[in-house]
């Protein structure tokens, strides 16, 4: 693909996508410092070829900037000319949307995730049985149960990329780095950020009812 047809409206739009989760998920306080990132993917796609708008390293995401966001093509690299870095965590995206073909990507750091995580590190995955927020993910099995995949976290960010394509789960739309948060995706902004929501939400639900059975 031609990264320069993007069009400006195209850029606008996705820009103003990430504006609105940002200023939301901030003011929930699921960005504790300058942590998180969030990309919305622009233009065509090919696994080999597509282009996104990723948040740029370093901001403070309770405040909106003209500089909070570039764009960035398949391998992380910034597709005009600017002085802004991609989030330190753009090679995770990048193959995310490789394997999934979706069109947002949102990830945030919460206690609750990351108590999670490592509550249920040994077993690999964080179960959730039988709870209402399970059909957020378009599973309408009656008493579903799902397993949400958690892969170890590294200081080397590259290092955890090739963990993620034997990990990831057709049906479950997100996953889980060990002590450090969720990367939850949809086909949309509007789908990632409802599938971001429900994860939080069964996460909170997991770690309670686990302290209440003990």
């Amino acid at each position: 693909m031609n990264h320069t047809s993007i069009t400006l409206e195209q850029k606008q739009f996705a820009y103003s996508q990430l504006t609105e989760v940002k200023t939301l998920f901030a003011n929930r306080g699921w960005f504790p410092g300058t942590s998180g990132n969030l990309s919305v993917r622009v233009g065509d796609y090919t696994p080999q070829d597509f282009t996104f708008a990723v948040t740029a390293s370093g901001k403070d995401k309770s405040v909106n900037t003209p500089e909070d966001y570039l764009l960035v093509d398949q391998t992380g690299k910034p597709v005009e000319a600017t002085h802004l870095k991609p989030s330190a965590e753009t090679s995770i995206h990048c193959e995310i949307y490789r394997l999934t073909g979706c069109g947002a990507i949102f990830h945030v750091h919460t206690v609750f995730n990351s108590l999670v995580s490592e509550l249920f590190w040994e077993r690999g995955s964080i179960p959730v049985d039988g709870v209402e927020l399970i059909k957020a993910f378009n599973i309408w099995d009656e008493d579903a149960q799902i397993d949400i995949p958690i892969v170890p976290n590294y200081t080397n960010v590259p290092t955890i990329v090739p963990l993620l394509e034997g990990s990831i789960q057709p049906r479950i739309p997100g996953i889980m780095l060990r002590k450090h948060g969720i990367y939850a995706w949809g086909a949309n902004a509007f789908e990632a950020k409802r599938h971001l929501e429900a994860f939080e939400f069964l996460f909170e639900y997991v770690y309670r009812w686990y302290l209440l059975k003990k």
